[in-house]
């Protein structure tokens, strides 16, 4: 039976600044196999690319065993070992130029304890504020769930059962591999061992395969829908359902309704993986 939540109390802010630099420009254009003459022709960095600024400044000998340096502010420790990003809700007041110093304030707001049929969790909302010369450009929340350890000798994952399809106005079919997770690591500096690390991955943590970054999924279907609308995001919320592997097949799919862009990702059985929002 869920026990009711038990939200704490914020921390105090952290603060931290970073360069949106023409290389950051160019490295996340090849990562998203965007034409790199068209970017360079930029002078803002485009909406939802700014996960490429604020490398962690966090020590080696820091980092959690799983690799992970956090999100700007320590994560508690409440003995729930692996970590995933549950999902985020940006709302964009302006843009990056490029060459500017961008500030970041990040929180935790708060962390809510359960319990249910998959255990004891954590949900720790982060507040991240981004600012350009005194002037606030993106304001997001960011959710990462806690989990217990996976059981040793788990079993991988079972196939999900093939669903139906969804009507969908745009769609792309890729199937990520180590080197796209690899690259995106890179650009965001993410030492996460669950996006490169095989055997960490499936023996200690019991995935079937490398997982995808969920960041990494939200920004392939913010690009869809970015070149589909011909616009940028005001606002770009996104859940994450379940886990997309490396090596298999990734279907982004995309509806226009009267107020905003549906989307979602789906594997190769038709679960859907994440739920987006591009207003």
């Amino acid at each position: 039976m869920a026990v009711p939540d038990r939200p704490t109390s914020p921390t105090a802010a952290t603060w931290t600044d970073d360069v949106a630099t023409p290389g950051l420009l160019r490295r996340m254009a090849a990562l998203l196999d965007r034409d790199g003459c068209e970017a360079a022709q930029r002078t803002v960095l485009p909406r939802g690319w700014h996960v490429g600024l604020f490398p962690t400044g966090l020590a080696q000998s820091a980092l959690r065993p799983d690799g992970y340096a956090g999100p700007g502010v320590a994560l508690p420790d409440l003995g729930l070992p692996r970590v995933m990003l549950g999902g985020r809700r940006a709302a964009y007041a302006g843009d990056i130029p490029l060459g500017a110093t961008v500030g970041r304030r990040t929180t935790i707001e708060s962390v809510a304890e359960k319990t249910g049929r998959s255990g004891r969790i954590a949900v720790v909302t982060v507040l991240n504020a981004l600012d350009v010369g005194g002037r606030e450009v993106v304001a997001e929340r960011e959710d990462y769930v806690l989990r217990e350890a996976a059981p040793r000798g788990s079993e991988p994952a079972a196939p999900r059962e093939v669903r139906a399809p969804r009507p969908c106005d745009v769609a792309r079919r890729l199937v990520p591999d180590e080197t796209l997770l690899f690259r995106f690591c890179a650009v965001t500096f993410n030492a996460h061992r669950i996006h490169y690390d095989a055997p960490y991955a499936t023996g200690r943590e019991g995935y079937p395969a490398l997982v995808v970054n969920g960041a990494l999924t939200a920004l392939l279907a913010l690009e869809l829908v970015r070149e589909a609308a011909g616009r940028e995001p005001a606002a770009f919320d996104y859940r994450i359902l379940a886990p997309l592997y490396a090596g298999r097949p990734m279907h982004l799919k995309a509806r226009r309704e009267a107020d905003a862009w549906r989307i979602w990702a789906e594997d190769e059985s038709g679960t859907v993986a994440l739920e987006a929002t591009f207003r």
